[in-house]
This record gives C-alpha cells, structure tokens and sequence, in this order.
C-alpha cells in the first residue's frame, strides 16, 4: 500500500490517513507532497498519484485499488483488518463512536478556518470568536460523554483507540497549539493521544519538515 499525505505540520486530514494506516497494522509506505508550494499547480495537474482525488490529500493505493477521503480510508482498512481493530463492539458505543467521527467530517468550519492545524506553532493570546468557542464546546461535551459511558477500558475515548482517535487527533494539535483551556478529562485525553508513540512519530517529523506555509502561520481572522 502505498499512502501519499501533505506537509506533516499543517494537514489535519493526512494525520488522520496516516493513523488509519498505522491502526490496520498493515505495512504501508508513504509519500510526502508538499501542499502549496511553487510547484503545487503543477503537481496537482501532473501527478497519477493524485489525479483520482482532484489534488486532495490523502491518497491510499493499494494495488488497483484507490481510495480518497480520510474516512474512507477509515472504512477501506476496516474492512480489509476487521472493523473491530477501529469500531468499539458494543452497539451503543459503536453507534456514538461512528456519530463522533461523522460529526467531525462534515463540521466545525468555524474551528478549522480561525485555527488551522500548525504542529510547530504555539499561538500567545489566541481570540476565539464565538462560533469557534461553539465548535470547542461542542467537541469537548462529546469527548465527555465518550469517556464517561465507554472510556473505562483505557484513555482514549472509547477506552482503547481507535478510528474516533484518528479522526480527533488534529483537533487536540488545535487546542495545544492556540492554548484552548479544557477542563481536566480533556487534559489528560489530550496528554494520552499527544503521548501516544505514533503521535509523537508525526510531530517530530512534522518539527524536522522545512516547508513554511505563510496562510497557516497566523490564525486567520
């Protein structure tokens, strides 16, 4: 298989097809494009690689077989490992877990327009407007309810991880990186998945990359 992401620092969606393909356990390689840059149109319009998604990152290949979308990705690898290595078992907690993971696809606009993903970065004194602070409510009041129904077998949202943690990985970059305050549940969800070994595999490649996008560099008002 083979994984083609953006720049580690600043694309949220490439984390999340990356840690999908770091849960199914599969071996995977992974190609970098540099999202933006002198050359992007180029790329965009060039590449075999990225012509089935329209220029869009992520990209999984696997043989003949290409899938695009984060969560697609989620649910192609699913399939292939068995659903059980992303989706809790109980239906209950699979049914929230697969509404989580829906609500963060399709949501929160507010959120990733004002503070785009930037792993280097720690904004001083970040204004949070009114429908950011209403995505950040929302999200945490679902972190909540996760860890307290089904978070008992682990520190991660349904216990042990899986395709919610994927999907929530950029927004924990998000709140440390612009100094979100989160009440202690958060706290310690937010230490465990930064602390995970894969997470900490993507901020330090993420630290080594020397490609600047000047548009992520400031919180867009």
């Amino acid at each position: 298989m083979k994984l083609i992401i953006g720049n580690k620092n600043y694309s949220s969606w490439s984390l999340r097809g990356w840690l999908a393909c770091k849960q199914s356990g599969l071996h995977f390689k992974e190609l970098t494009v540099p999202l933006f840059g002198e050359d992007w149109a180029h790329i965009k319009q060039s590449s075999d690689d990225l012509a089935p998604s329209h220029g869009k990152v992520p990209v999984l290949w696997d043989g003949d077989a290409v899938v695009w979308d984060s969560l697609a990705i989620i649910e192609y690898l699913a399939d292939k490992v068995g659903r059980d290595r992303f989706w809790p078992k109980a239906d209950d907690a699979r049914a929230m877990a697969r509404s989580m993971v829906a609500e963060m696809h399709s949501s929160y606009l507010p959120l990733r327009r004002s503070c785009p993903m930037n792993v280097r970065a720690k904004v001083q004194g970040a204004q949070i407007e009114e429908d950011v602070r209403a995505d950040i409510v929302r999200i945490l009041t679902l972190w909540a309810e996760a860890r307290a129904r089904f978070g008992k077998g682990g520190p991660y949202l349904f216990g042990t991880f899986g395709a919610a943690d994927v999907i929530y990985a950029p927004i924990v970059s998000r709140f440390l990186t612009y100094g979100i305050a989160v009440p202690g549940f958060a706290q310690a969800y937010m230490q465990a998945m930064w602390e995970h070994e894969w997470m900490q595999q993507w901020i330090a490649a993420a630290e080594a990359e020397e490609w600047v996008i000047e548009q992520y560099e400031m919180p867009v008002a």
